[in-house]
């Protein structure tokens, strides 16, 4: 098949590329110039395992294309993919714009019959939107129909997350473009859901929020065990047994971050104001996942007494390991709040610096882990990258001024760090 991805970010590229490796002709269409003419050359604009080389081995195939042109890859196309951002608004709602900008370019350039997917996160009923904008751009011999394909990648296991999902949910109200969908789709091995457009677009959100409650939830049983003597560790772990529940996203911390979650809630609560309906509980999801990240600097605020003229040093940047997405990443909220109470920052992550430094001020971004620890007078650990799991905690002691940790990922064990002399508390413990 011959498909076309707008938009090369993580859904976009990443989900091309796979398509690209299965044998279809793919074409990828940015708008930055410099982006594209990287990508041509396999230089990737994002921290993915595997990714590089998969884009290179298909690029060098001749199978994946990169351009800033729709005239080359749409008409000649069966389908067209819709994979650009819609970051939230100030009110919560997603960001639409670019979403309709490029359908009006896409129904210019329609040719023939072509199922144009929309795979970005979009509100329910914004495929409707889209069929008005195509139906007024089209010209009268081209034909279309409309689908919803949500994505369900993971940062950082973003190529195995599309290769074995849990689910492919195709949303359509065609028969024709199902078809096309689920032949496109025939690769991988996983069940899929057949739907319509609006169910398909609900499942993304749903989805999302869900997980994003779980993580709330967990940290809320974290501070209640915390406070009653519990341990919370053990609470979660008991009930993750249970079938049921399962253990997966059950785990306490500092809050939930990243491109989806955070902007996925807000848009749910919105659609749900839209229609007449209060979700209370996705509002309380996000309070409490806000209090989890203030959390943080309130427990190493009460271990120092205060933070005016201390140094923090801060072990993990991104939002999750194995990315370097900055996107609503809990260390940025973290560190404003530190700042804010006079603290002086020293923060390093294996992958995050640079993207990390376009959105924090004011703070020193060390070189290696060893040097954001050296003479710190309290240690974050804030992501929980293999690479601070090796660190030797004898070592870090050694480098700290200070003796006092806040492990919100809760990756070393509070025994051994107390017997090396550690001030420790983690979450929930």
């Amino acid at each position: 098949m011959k498909v076309t991805f707008i938009g090369h970010g993580y859904v976009g590229l990443v989900t091309a590329a796979v398509f690209a490796d299965f044998g279809n002709t793919v074409y990828v269409i940015g708008h930055t110039k410099e982006k594209i003419d990287n990508l041509k050359k396999g230089i990737i604009p994002i921290f993915e395992s595997g990714l590089a080389e998969l884009v290179r081995k298909n690029v060098d195939a001749g199978r994946l294309h990169f351009t800033l042109d729709y005239t080359p890859a749409i008409p000649h196309s069966d389908i067209v993919f819709i994979a650009v951002g819609t970051p939230p608004l100030a009110t919560g709602e997603a960001d639409l714009s670019t979403i309709f900008e490029v359908v009006e370019k896409i129904g210019k350039h329609l040719s023939g019959y072509t199922v144009v997917a929309t795979k970005s996160t979009v509100p329910v009923r914004t495929n409707r939107k889209i069929r008005e904008i195509l139906d007024k751009e089209k010209k009268k011999d081209a034909s279309f129909d409309l689908a919803s394909t949500p994505e369900f990648l993971r940062e950082g296991t973003a190529i195995s997350d599309t290769l074995a999902p849990d689910r492919v949910v195709i949303g359509t109200d065609s028969e024709r473009a199902q078809k096309v969908l689920v032949e496109l789709h025939k690769p991988i091995e996983t069940q899929i859901i057949l739907t319509n457009i609006e169910t398909a677009e609900m499942i993304k959100y749903a989805s999302n929020s869900f997980l994003a409650t779980k993580i709330s939830y967990a940290n809320a049983i974290a501070k209640l065990s915390e406070l009653t003597g519990a341990d919370g560790l053990k609470v979660l772990e008991g009930m993750g047994m249970d079938n049921r529940i399962n253990n997966k996203f059950l785990s306490p911390g500092a809050g939930y971050g990243g491109s989806c979650f955070p902007k996925d809630v807000q848009a749910l609560i919105s659609i749900s104001r839209e229609y007449g309906y209060d979700f209370g509980l996705l509002r309380e999801v996000e309070r409490i996942n806000q209090e989890a990240i203030m959390d943080i600097v309130q427990k190493a605020e009460k271990m120092l007494s205060t933070l005016e003229g201390k140094t923090v040093g801060i072990l993990g940047l991104a939002f999750k390991p194995n990315t370097d997405d900055m996107r609503d990443a809990p260390s940025i909220d973290i560190i404003r709040e530190l700042l804010d109470r006079g603290a002086k920052v020293k923060a390093y992550d294996p992958e995050a610096v640079k993207v990390a430094a376009t959105k924090i001020k004011g703070i020193e971004f060390a070189k290696s882990a060893r040097e954001a620890v050296e003479g710190a007078d309290i240690l974050l650990l804030l992501t929980e990258w293999n690479d601070f799991r090796k660190m030797d905690p004898g070592e870090i002691k050694k480098l700290m001024r200070g003796k006092a940790v806040v492990d919100a990922r809760n990756i070393w064990d509070p025994s051994e760090m107390r017997k090396l002399g550690f001030e420790y508390i983690g979450v929930g413990r």
